[in-house]
């Protein structure tokens, strides 16, 4: 795993929270191969590298988070970006521009929440449809893939995102879902 500080605390943690589930399955009658996760706390640059990909980790913006990523996959046939929780920022405009592939987080303005402050709170944490529309405007993708979709109370229609994004920005846009391949 790679993340930032404090990514090994938890994982740690997490691991504790299952090791009856662990032990049972590594020496009780299912006999699988131990579970081995390995942490890895990092800071912006390449984070990984081999013959087949270089991953970049770059900063973004999440609220009142002191470290959030996204990461850039440069491989010999295509480069893609992952926004990460994101909220709009020069980092992740930058990190993307004429990428094959951003993939991207997003919210609906006209979603509803019973959170308190829910506005503020996702302008802080996440990115609209419209402010997704203009990062990909400035960053020019071969393709949009909208993901973490937050729709608050009610979950919204696909289309509807795909339209939200459409009013500003005329690339290619899908809605993805898990197992899609691009």
């Amino acid at each position: 795993m790679y993340g930032p500080k404090g990514l090994k605390a938890m994982t740690d943690h997490i691991l504790d929270a299952w090791q009856s589930d662990i032990n049972i399955r590594t020496k009780g009658l299912e006999q699988r191969w131990p579970l081995r996760v390995v942490a890895h706390e990092i800071k912006p640059g390449i984070v990984y590298k081999d013959a087949l990909v270089r991953v970049t980790a770059f900063p973004v913006l999440h609220g009142e988070w002191n470290e959030a990523y996204g990461y850039r996959f440069d491989t010999p046939d295509r480069v893609i970006v992952i926004s990460g929780d994101a909220r709009p920022s020069p980092e992740l405009v930058k990190a993307c521009v004429r990428c094959d592939i951003l993939i991207h987080e997003v919210y609906s303005p006209s979603s509803e929440a019973t959170m308190p402050d829910w506005e503020k709170y996702r302008s802080r944490y996440h990115t609209s449809t419209q402010e997704l529309a203009e990062i990909a405007r400035q960053s020019e993708p071969r393709l949009l893939i909208l993901y973490h979709r937050t729709g608050g109370l009610s979950r919204l229609p696909d289309e509807q995102y795909l339209t939200e994004v459409g009013r500003s920005y005329a690339g290619e846009v899908v809605v993805g879902h898990d197992l899609d391949v691009y």
